[in-house]
């Protein structure tokens, strides 16, 4: 890595702190911006450069006798070239770094720090995205390469977008809308380059089938046969691979003027496949209702990954985790004896702020093991399209020997 790159990302960090408050009063600035990016084509006939740059600061604070306190500092950039498209021909190409900033107390997984709490931002540069995609046919796209893919909710295959380091996927992926309200994706996973920027084999056929039903809601079916065949100290292992079929059905339609009613539905059923040395067969469930008026929503949920003994239970490794169950991330592997997490959340948009809070009851799949609860806050405001500020608290009160956990984030970002 060159040795200017540090000052620049701390440079950059800091110009980006100042200007996203008066970016929406800088709208010829961003238009500017926006030209630059495409060579001054309006229509990017000659492609555009995607650039984003995203600061963060991580507090954890889980009370492990054995472990310090987890403090990040750090910036992640993401910089790309889209083409434009020729006889359905179009291709991208995205390099992605993390750079530490001051503050580097902490266990990244990578960087030796083993006496830190964890937090998976590792320093590290990689190639983020390389693919190639062809519309020549109807109604369907084929893209071949490194991708980022997001299926559903995220909860079965997603990016980790959550992390400075995102996860990305070598694979075919075939998107075809050739039928009414129906949209097919189906694919195949050679590996996963992983949030801590290494890379994990796989033989993953996919497929997903979504129909829409007008004015009602969208019913999904889907398979996953997930053959992870690493050793190479990534996050995932034998035991992750699995087979899983399921089903869902969710929507926000309209029940009076400026109110909608919210839900989901989801079943799935799945058993060992692959190099699985273990043999065991499990169920999911994911039931959610309720309401949006006037911009505040309020929703109130259960989500059970069941669970038969070490090994054998519901699993999601390619999962987008930490956008299920409690933000601290007690739960990013489902304990031995099961998850059952009941929720409620209350949102609201005033003025261009979303504000959230969301609270979680965790207990085995039986409901009968106390693990604690967790109270998540976040306040998020967007400016002229481009930039963002966040900041995010989530409080842990674990049970059963589980330690108590307070996770705090101040964030920053602009994406052309």
């Amino acid at each position: 890595m060159p040795p200017t790159l540090p000052n620049l990302l701390l440079k950059s960090a800091v110009i980006l702190s100042l200007f996203i408050p008066h970016a929406a009063m800088a709208d010829p600035v961003t238009e500017s911006i926006e030209n630059a990016l495409k060579f001054g084509q309006k229509d990017a006939k000659y492609g555009q450069v995607k650039f984003n740059l995203r600061y963060r600061y991580e507090h954890d604070d889980t009370k492990r006798p054995t472990k310090k306190v987890g403090n990040a500092s750090t910036v992640r950039l993401r910089l790309g070239y889209l083409s434009p498209e020729f006889h359905g021909f179009q291709a991208y190409a995205e390099y992605e770094m993390n750079q530490d900033i001051g503050v580097n107390t902490y266990n990244s997984l990578r960087n030796g720090h083993g006496g830190f709490e964890v937090i998976a931002d590792p320093q590290e540069h990689e190639l983020n995205q390389l693919w190639v995609s062809y519309k020549g046919i109807p109604d369907t796209e084929i893209k071949i390469g490194r991708q980022r893919i997001k299926l559903d909710n995220d909860r079965f295959i997603g990016n980790v977008g959550w992390r400075q380091m995102e996860q990305t996927f070598d694979s075919v992926l075939i998107t075809n809308k050739s039928l009414p309200n129906t949209t097919v994706k189906a694919g195949y996973i050679s590996q996963a380059q992983t949030i801590l920027s290494t890379v994990d084999p796989m033989q993953t056929p996919f497929v997903n089938i979504s129909y829409k039903l007008e004015d009602i809601g969208t019913l999904t079916g889907y398979g996953y046969w997930m053959d992870i065949n690493s050793a190479t100290g990534g996050p995932y292992n034998l035991n992750a691979s699995n087979q899983t079929f399921g089903v869902s059905f969710m929507g926000k339609p309209t029940i009076a003027k400026d109110i909608k009613a919210v839900y989901r539905l989801e079943y799935a059923y799945q058993k060992d496949y692959g190099d699985n040395p273990s043999q065991y067969e499990t169920d999911y469930y994911h039931v959610m209702g309720g309401i949006s008026a006037f911009d505040i929503t309020a929703k109130i949920g259960f989500e059970q990954l069941d669970g038969a003994g070490a090994g054998t239970t519901f699993d999601t490794p390619l999962a987008t985790g930490h956008a299920f169950n409690g933000w601290s991330d007690q739960f990013l592997a489902t304990p031995s004896d099961g998850l059952r997490d009941v929720y409620a959340s209350l949102g609201a948009k005033i003025k261009g702020v979303k504000l959230l809070a969301v609270y979680h009851e965790f207990t085995d799949d039986t409901g009968q093991l106390d693990y604690g609860n967790e109270w998540n806050f976040l306040v998020k405001k967007k400016f002229a399209k481009h930039y963002s500020v966040l900041a995010k608290y989530a409080y842990f009160d674990g049970n059963n020997g589980r330690f108590d956990a307070q996770n705090f984030w101040l964030e920053a970002g602009m994406s052309f």
